[in-house]
């Protein structure tokens, strides 16, 4: 465990490599998460996970409530897609994602009663097999942006010996602060979803990995744990140096335990499981309600938008909609982000529906999204110091040009995860993120032309 302060703060094991510091725009840290009224109607993308898309399970036509599950699939890594408003379906068809990819969609108009389906209720859950099922029938995937099933990620092969459980609360990404709110607003929900992942899945260790810079989270979480006097000390909090990207899963094990993830391989290989604290304060309020994943907290900021704010918005729900709650545009919008400006998406129209695994929405003016002009590289290895993975981002660039998929395999660049250390550093302004994932491409096509 890593080294205890005379204030009883626990400090990382081990340090990151790499990384870089960026400045911080949480202006929205101190506002509430306030609840948006539902929507006119809903689209809910068939693929909102990492995994296999679901298949709808309704027809045009049909009445649905809120939670009732509208689309699923038979594929272990998925997760059922709920209604989250309640009305009539008007249409099945397909929809573009941000990412450019098409995927089946079900649009909901809204009768504007938000009826709950009336087969939620709370799941009975004694054994460990009961309660990874009670997770996949929720609709989880990772709320802190990655989309994984979380059901998936629970589900622990039996030849893997899990000892710590790594709750991630750093949120190293500029401008988002809904799990910083999670912790303050729903400290309790977080702590028992933590219990209860810790109980089931009989994990002895538990460290809570809070960042340095959010110290009223890391105040109220040390007071419940403090105040559990049923727990032998177990479960303890860790205060981290604020760089990002902090909040990824192989660097918060190696903060937390001074274990490193291997390439190719998961947390669970070196015996973690790393849970974000908005998945695990829903994990509680579902055992306790029965209701499923239908809507999430996002922060919605930028220079561009009139009114800042973090807010509960069901899954679906139109950026359109979600701008105009907002107040709209203060000035006209030149990118909008989906998530963090580090590692999410832009998007090209606000007609694209939220999904489960958005956590934030950014709108940037001319004022904050300066383009830069690309430059020469000049060989200052600034990109290859700052990537935590250890790659050579110049030599990946290189390859990809060349198409040679398998310089790249042996460059390493397909256990890269895009999170755009090396071109926030870069003095060329080269758009390395974008070549990483030219790199993965031209290895997708050579193994399919085998």
């Amino acid at each position: 465990m890593g080294k205890i302060h005379m204030d009883g703060i626990i400090s990382a094991v081990k340090k990151v490599r790499g990384g870089v510091k960026v400045e911080h725009h949480k202006n929205t840290a101190e506002l509430e998460v306030v609840r948006m009224p539902e929507p006119r109607k809903v689209i809910l993308p068939m693929q909102q996970h990492i995994g296999a898309p679901c298949t709808p399970t309704v027809s045009v036509g049909d009445t649905v409530a809120v939670g009732q599950v509208i689309g699923d699939s038979d594929k272990f890594v998925s997760a059922p897609i709920h209604a989250s408003v309640s009305g009539t379906v008007t249409a099945i068809g397909n929809v573009k994602l941000p990412n450019g990819n098409v995927t089946q969609g079900v649009t909901i108009e809204s009768d504007g009663e938000m009826r709950l389906w009336e087969g939620i209720k709370p799941p009975e859950v004694e054994t460990k097999e009961d309660f990874v099922k009670a997770v996949r029938a929720s609709g989880l995937v990772g709320l802190g942006g990655a989309g994984f099933p979380t059901h998936v990620k629970l589900n622990v092969p039996p030849d893997k010996n899990i000892d710590t459980l790594v709750i991630n609360a750093a949120e190293c990404e500029p401008y988002i602060t809904v799990d910083y709110r999670e912790c303050i607003e729903n400290s309790w929900d977080v702590y028992s979803g933590i219990r209860t992942i810790k109980e089931f899945l009989n994990i002895p260790n538990v460290v809570i990995a809070v960042e340095d810079n959010k110290p009223e989270a890391f105040k109220v979480l040390s007071q419940i744990v403090e105040g559990d006097s049923s727990d032998n000390g177990s479960i303890k909090i860790m205060q981290l140096e604020s760089r990002y990207p902090q909040g990824a899963e192989k660097m918060m094990v190696q903060s937390a335990t001074g274990r490193q993830v291997p390439p190719g391989k998961l947390p669970a290989d070196v015996g973690c499981i790393v849970m974000n604290v908005a998945s695990c304060a829903f994990i509680a309020r579902y055992l306790k309600t029965g209701k499923p994943l239908v809507s999430r907290s996002l922060t919605v900021d930028g220079m561009a938008i009139k009114e800042p704010k973090n807010i509960r918005v069901p899954v679906g729900t139109s950026i359109s909609d979600i701008v105009d709650f907002c107040g709209g545009f203060k000035d006209e919008p030149v990118k909008i982000v989906a998530g963090g400006p580090m590692m999410g998406m832009s998007i090209t129209s606000l007609d694209h529906p939220l999904s489960k695994s958005n956590n934030a929405l950014l709108c940037f003016s001319k004022e904050d999204a300066k383009i830069f002009r690309e430059t020469d590289c000049i060989r200052c290895g600034r990109c290859a110091a700052a990537c935590p993975m250890s790659l050579i981002p110049t030599k990946i660039v290189r390859d990809t040009k060349a198409g040679d998929a398998e310089s790249l395999l042996d460059d390493g660049v397909m256990v890269c995860m895009e999170c755009g250390s090396c071109a926030f550093s870069c003095p060329a302004k080269k758009p390395l993120v974008q070549h990483m994932r030219l790199a993965k491409a031209v290895i997708r096509e050579a193994g399919a032309k085998k």
